[in-house]
């Protein structure tokens, strides 16, 4: 197999890979922005995604960031 196959095999694993996770954690900082970090599985993701975004500042930015992401693979 050449490298030009080999990383276009990388490159569509990859993209199947990601179509699958991003809806996992659209639906995930969905549910913990209603239920809270507090709830099982949710409040991890919820917390991460939380503690990365806080680096920038605000809380309320994530209802806002998570809202873009939502929109951004709804409009897809």
């Amino acid at each position: 197999m050449t490298l030009k196959k080999t990383l276009k095999l990388t490159t569509k694993y990859i993209y199947r890979l990601i179509n699958v996770l991003i809806p996992i954690v659209l639906v995930s900082l969905l549910l913990g922005i209603v239920f809270g970090a507090d709830a099982p599985f949710i409040g991890n993701i919820y917390t991460n995604v939380n503690s990365i975004l806080q680096m920038f500042g605000q809380d309320g930015l994530l209802a806002l960031i998570s809202l873009i992401i939502i929109l951004a693979y709804l409009k897809k």
